[in-house]
């Protein structure tokens, strides 16, 4: 949604200010003294605004007198819209559909709707492209903080259909926003359940069976990870000027958010044939090498498809497996991201403001494994459930796409709903 978003509105609907049809005040400041983490009234903020609802997973208080003080005059309550000032979610709206009181802090803009107006409906609206735009236009382009100013929001134009259609169209969208509240649980709750399998498959707690359907029995044995292969370098001695174009090479970024590589998600590096660049191949495993934080140093990734051409980028280094006799490349892309393999790694990190991993330590890293036989089992089982998740991604996504396309044509009334006599 553009500038074109008020063109060839029905007949029926008006364009108002939104300040003509709603009663919108700043949030209040409270000072740190007068917030407590722990006992009180609640105390909203943007942190309290995410994805167009209310988060209630944290939120600070403050004392009883404060809060009645704070709110004599503006009471939020039910069906009133918390609109975000600051931050990244700068302009995100949500509505408040709770009973508990609360007081609101001045990162959130409180909305009264007249009776003209139904919330749902200018939650929609203000959560399209075109208000997070305006919520952005006029912002500070320097150091500052963002800050979206109360007259900025009264000045909002605002289309309104009669009140019926909005509650309509807030109904017909309210229904895909359940089908996507369902499906992101779902996920949330095969995550969960591959995360618990992981955890008793990869430490042997749990056993499969194997080829004749008796449990695997053999023991595990323990290896050093310097003695199943070698390290390698990623990129050296290239320039700015050298990328962007050229054969494809392994972001970081792709090592550090998949346990398998992503050939799809690739960037560009400008290699002469005469250049010696590593190039990787299938099975091989790859390192992060540094990062802000001990718990996310070290992330590993493994390329399980067969390449002609592919390079690793400078920041991280690849390690090649002698063979796949003792680790499977499809088992090591579960069991370096294992819980327990982790929490070795992340002490291994070494830094103050910035962790880095040496390849000297990570080969000291111990692996208890299981037989191939059994390793084959376990990252069959696992890909089982990635492929599950992956499919309820892709159904989540294709969810958001459709209910976007719908309300661009419902919230500007190129499509029509039809609403009781």
């Amino acid at each position: 949604m553009g500038t074109d978003y008020f063109k060839e509105l029905p007949n029926n609907w008006e364009i108002k200010k939104f300040g003509d049809v709603a009663k919108i005040t700043c949030g209040v400041a409270a000072t740190p003294e007068y917030v407590d983490a722990s006992i009180g009234i609640p105390f909203f903020s943007a942190r309290n605004v995410q994805n167009g609802r209310l988060d209630l997973n944290y939120f600070q208080y403050i004392s009883v007198e404060l809060h009645k003080k704070l709110t004599k005059n503006t009471k939020p309550e039910r069906g009133d819209i918390l609109l975000t000032r600051v931050g990244a979610g700068i302009g995100e709206a949500a509505v408040v559909n709770i009973d508990f009181e609360f007081s609101v802090y001045v990162s959130l803009t409180l909305i009264k709707c007249s009776k003209k107006i139904e919330s749902e409906f200018i939650k929609l609206l203000l959560n399209t492209n075109y208000y997070r735009y305006l919520a952005t236009r006029d912002q500070f382009a320097g150091g500052g903080v963002q800050n979206l100013n109360v007259q900025m929001v009264k000045d909002y134009p605002i289309p309104v259909p009669p009140l019926l259609e909005q509650k309509k169209i807030a109904q017909i969208l309210s229904t895909w926003d359940q089908a996507i509240s369902a499906t992101e649980q779902l996920i949330k709750n095969s995550q969960e359940q591959k995360k618990a399998l992981m955890q008793q498959l990869l430490t042997g707690k749990k056993r499969l069976l194997d080829e004749n359907g008796v449990n695997f029995s053999e023991e595990w044995n323990e290896y050093s990870l310097g003695n199943l292969g070698n390290t390698f370098t990623g990129l050296t001695g290239k320039t700015k000027d050298d990328f962007g174009s050229g054969v494809p090479y392994i972001t970081y970024m792709n090592i550090f958010k998949n346990s398998r590589i992503d050939i799809n998600q690739v960037d560009y590096v400008v290699v002469k044939e005469d250049e010696n660049q590593n190039s990787v191949r299938y099975g091989d495993i790859f390192f992060t090498t540094s990062s802000e934080t001990a718990d996310e140093v070290g992330m590993s990734s493994v390329l399980l498809e067969e390449v002609e051409r592919l390079y690793l980028n400078s920041f991280c280094f690849g390690f090649r497996l002698n063979n796949f006799k003792v680790l499977l490349p499809q088992f090591a892309a579960y069991i370096l991201r294992s819980s327990n393999i982790r929490k070795q790694i992340s002490i291994l990190g070494q830094g103050a403001t910035r962790y880095n991993l040496s390849k000297n330590q990570l080969m000291k890293l111990i692996l208890r494994l299981p037989t191939i036989a059994e390793q084959k089992k376990i990252a069959e089982v696992l890909f089982t459930a990635d492929q599950e998740i992956e499919i309820l991604q892709k159904k989540l996504e294709c969810l958001k796409q459709k209910k976007k396309a719908l309300m661009q044509q419902l919230l500007t009334g190129k499509k029509r709903v039809k609403v009781a006599a």
